[in-house]
């Protein structure tokens, strides 16, 4: 699989946006190979958690977010379901779930319907061990300070706005991967 190749056709003639979903992606494997270099134990599947990385924010492009270069329609919460979508038609249907439960330290069905997201109602929790690792890896850098690593407690409280419970799985995560 390759990855550069799939951002290549939905990112042509977008260098600006290209460039800041390649290097917070890169940060975000960076770490999340690091934790599987480190938890062997885990059993991750390395190359899949590099590629997944790599993928992960893909339906940024179809998003209004201008602060990072999105010039889309869609809500910037939907990003992981509109990327989700396009893995899925490519035919990368493991990658595509990594996309959809990434937002926030994943989704439960009562946060969505509760909070009145505009997503499906289903659970978007990460379950998978690489799908947590590259969900966890991923609070510690945003788009608009690339290559800015957070700490612990920076990340906790990024994570405020989407509810308790994700706060403490994230913790949870941290516990298992630092």
């Amino acid at each position: 699989m390759d990855w550069e190749k799939i951002v290549d056709k939905y990112y042509k003639g977008n260098a600006e946006l290209k460039d800041i979903l390649v290097r917070h992606s890169m940060s975000v494997a960076q770490k999340a190979l690091r934790i599987v270099a480190a938890h062997p134990e885990l059993g991750a599947d390395r190359d899949f958690v590099y590629e997944a990385s790599m993928l992960h924010d893909i339906g940024i492009i179809y998003t209004d977010a201008p602060g990072i270069k999105c010039y889309g329609t869609e809500p910037y919460i939907r990003h992981g379901i509109l990327g989700a979508d396009l893995l899925r038609k490519d035919g990368l249907p493991a990658h595509a779930r990594v996309c959809e439960r990434h937002t926030g330290a994943g989704l439960s069905l009562e946060d969505i319907v509760s909070q009145n997201l505009p997503l499906p109602h289903i659970s978007l929790l990460p379950e998978t061990t690489e799908e947590k690792i590259i969900c966890y890896a991923d609070k510690f850098f945003s788009k608009t300070r690339l290559d800015t690593e957070k700490t612990v407690e920076q990340a906790a409280r990024s994570l405020a706005k989407f509810g308790d419970e994700g706060v403490g799985r994230f913790m949870e995560w941290s516990r298992m991967f630092e």
